[in-house]
């Protein structure tokens, strides 16, 4: 299945105000986010992507254009040669798409139609949230359902707590936003071609096409409550930074495909129930 990744945004809450960098080029460990992102994705054996470009368009580009399978690969030097034991990249097929500058995520699906035509359903996501999800079972449930759409549904992650009042303004209980029976959009869509039918020009995909699909009965969404991080301020990419060098990095899934046990999958797996 085809993969759009949707990294054009600019990315201002986790600007410095000085780097020109897009977010999705954040480092975590020696590899940006949206490696990351792709890394969980080819794991599943999804390896042909769009990139649908905007601000900072050429630092993405430069960084698959000049990739060190080195710095991720073991590897032997001999002779002055490379010898890589392992690949990142090599059977990935990479399509990148200069989406505008300030298109919303909709348009920017809509500017890369073309490059998805023909397929039946494709898959498409933030280049800047990680997750541990179940992706074949994801696809598998919404493969099964007569959905135009599906996507991640997560708890808030909010840190807040909800004041519950009564009479006179007496505080009746208070209660962890992320506690609550709440569920927000987490990414990690699934679409049909029909969606295309429902993105106006310049319009949003969650404003604009899934809040009509859900109108129709034609949205699906998976609930799942195990690892998802977005990465939208400095504080949250700085606890990703800070797994990854404890080495708790749950979304690498690919690290873990020789250690994890039945008894693993069968955890991971009513983790999304």
């Amino acid at each position: 299945m085809k993969v759009v990744l949707f990294c054009g945004g600019y990315g201002m809450r986790m600007r410095d105000g000085v780097s020109d960098v897009p977010k999705p080029m954040a480092k975590v460990g020696p590899r940006p986010l949206l490696w990351h992102v792709m890394r969980y994705y080819a794991h599943f054996g999804h390896t042909d992507f769009v990139l649908c470009l905007g601000y900072g368009a050429h630092h993405i580009k430069d960084f698959f254009l000049n990739y060190f399978e080195t710095a991720s690969n073991d590897f032997v030097f001999r002779g002055g040669e490379i010898e890589l034991l392992s690949s990142d990249i090599s059977d990935w097929t990479i399509t990148f798409v200069h989406t505008g500058l300030d298109s919303p995520i909709g348009e920017r699906l809509r500017r890369v139609r073309e490059h998805v035509d023909g397929e039946e359903m494709f898959l498409a996501n933030y280049a800047d949230v990680l997750t541990a999800a179940p992706l074949d079972d994801i696809i598998s449930r919404f493969t099964a359902s007569d959905a135009t759409a599906s996507l991640l549904a997560v708890p808030p992650q909010s840190a807040f707590h909800c004041v519950q009042l009564g009479e006179q303004s007496r505080v009746d209980g208070i209660v962890a936003v992320n506690t609550m029976p709440l569920w927000e959009n987490g990414g990690y869509f699934v679409l049909r071609q029909e969606v295309f039918d429902h993105l106006p020009e310049n319009g949003d995909l969650v404003g604009d096409a899934c809040t009509e699909l859900a109108k129709r009965g034609r949205m699906l969404a998976y609930p799942y409550q195990g690892f998802w991080q977005p990465a939208d301020t400095v504080k949250e990419r700085l606890a990703l930074e800070a797994a990854y060098e404890s080495g708790r990095r749950p979304w690498m899934l690919w690290e873990l495909r020789s250690e994890r046990s039945p008894l693993q999958d069968l955890i991971a797996e009513g983790a999304a129930r």
